[in-house]
């Protein structure tokens, strides 16, 4: 049984990968990575700012917020942060396209940001759990 990521619209099969990479032709393979070494800065900035607790935390307070702003001095209180660390964590979210500057101190999620974050948390979620049950089930060992 080959574990795959599918995604459908309407009923339609959009997108299609194996989750094992030599389940993959090789020369598909190949053109997959040549696309991702492509995209890789713009990847590179959302893994990074995605790569910290505390701004997933930060994204994860703005979404659940009813306006989806947050202060600078939210951010500050919220989370025990002094300006410095509100100041690198709010530009790394911007600068991976999650959040923007509404005002003077002011934050909220970007067009990108909102669906983004909760489409690649729950995705990488499920995900990594659907591997592991996959691997405990065909009895793979894991790799320490």
């Amino acid at each position: 049984m080959k574990l795959k990521l599918q995604l459908v619209q309407d009923g339609e099969v959009v997108f299609d990968v194996p989750l094992a990479p030599m389940d993959e032709p090789r020369n598909e393979l190949i053109s997959e990575l040549d696309a991702f070494e492509e995209h890789f800065q713009r990847l590179s900035k959302i893994f990074h700012a995605l790569s910290n607790e505390t701004r997933l935390m930060m994204m994860k307070q703005l979404i659940e917020k009813r306006n989806h702003i947050l202060s600078f001095s939210d951010f500050m209180r919220n989370f025990d942060l002094n300006p410095k660390l509100v100041w690198e964590n709010t530009r790394k979210l911007s600068e991976g396209g999650f959040l923007e500057k509404i005002d003077r101190g002011r934050y909220r999620c970007s067009d990108f940001g909102e669906p983004g974050f909760i489409l690649m948390s729950l995705a990488l979620r499920r995900l990594i759990e659907a591997q592991e049950n996959f691997k405990s089930f065909h009895g793979g060992e894991k790799k320490e």
